[in-house]
């Protein structure tokens, strides 16, 4: 399984040292770790530890970033699933390396910069300010807006992505290659359990397919804004897709026997990404992505080449 890290600089995000410099928590995310997806009750059993100091714990680690919760249904109602975001967390205390001397090469794309899209709806795109153009209006997807894009949804088609293949320009071999995301399913409202076929292409090459749990609206996203109802969309799962030589891996378990050599990426001055619902999907269960100004980790869709030395 390759492992997921987490780069913090200590002086910018030291609030994320902080819910990390405890025993407790620290006890808690590596419990994550090793036994991923465990709820409030038996986090405090496995570490003896009462329940009242897990749920504050959790809390903070969640805030910060280090863990992510679901709401799942148990035999009394609904209960918090944790699920650890990292398997490492490195600590900066250096100016960042120049790209040609670092080992990874990473582009963040911000959400509406999408070159091409096809979309069905009930769909819709929005800033954190409020919505832009018109819902559920396919052709809304074109208008120049579209830049200042913290949210996009619809129920299939896709949207494609044109990163700039920097490994090639710099003459580099790409040893792994991934792309980070907050997406979850898309159904109007909400409802956790509402399972959809998420298919990522690169180049036109199909990588594999991961099927979203659901539509998460049980409580208000992190960065989500104010105004933006509570009956919607509030958050996602940020996900990690990576294609090495041995295949493609979703947060570790692999999802397809698309390799690095099966992309070519010498041979390609642009990287397209396509994220899609296909009609016939299984699961056609509808897409939002969440960038900067919504969700919970206010982040733009990050590519990262690893490159050889």
């Amino acid at each position: 399984m390759t492992p997921n890290f987490l780069l913090i600089d200590a002086e910018k995000e030291f609030d994320v040292l902080k819910a990390a410099a405890s025993l407790v928590r620290v006890q808690i995310l590596k419990l994550l770790h090793e036994a991923n997806g465990l709820n409030v009750n038996e986090i405090a059993e496995r570490l003896e530890l009462p329940q009242s100091t897990v749920s504050t714990s959790v809390a903070l680690l969640e805030e910060a970033g280090l863990l992510r919760t679901e709401a799942r249904k148990g035999r009394k109602g609904s209960q918090k699933v944790c699920f650890a975001t990292c398997d490492e967390l490195i600590v900066s205390f250096h100016k960042a390396e120049k790209a040609s001397e670092s080992k990874d090469i990473t582009v963040a794309m911000p959400l509406g910069l999408y070159t091409q899209s096809s979309v069905t709806g009930p769909c819709g795109i929005c800033s954190p300010e409020g919505i832009i153009g018109l819902l559920d209006v396919p052709e809304t997807f074109m208008d120049p807006d579209r830049m200042k894009a913290a949210l996009l949804w619809f129920t299939s088609g896709y949207v494609e992505y044109q990163f700039p293949n920097n490994a090639k320009i710099q003459g580099r071999a790409v040893r792994e290659m991934s792309f980070a995301m907050e997406v979850s399913s898309e159904v109007p409202g909400t409802h956790s359990n509402w399972p959809s076929d998420i298919t990522l292409s690169v180049n036109g090459i199909e990588i594999g397919v991961w099927t979203s749990p659901g539509d998460f609206g049980d409580k208000r996203g992190t960065y989500t804004p104010d105004w933006w109802k509570l009956s919607g969309s509030q958050y996602g799962m940020l996900k990690t897709w990576r294609i090495t030589n041995d295949g493609t891996f979703v947060d570790g378990t692999k999802i397809s026997d698309i390799a690095l050599k099966d992309l070519d990426l010498s041979a390609h001055r642009s990287i397209r990404l396509r994220i899609e619902v296909k009609a016939d999907a299984k699961h056609p269960g509808g897409l939002n992505i969440f960038g900067r100004g919504f969700g919970n980790y206010d982040q733009d869709i990050v590519l990262r080449l690893r490159v050889a030395d």
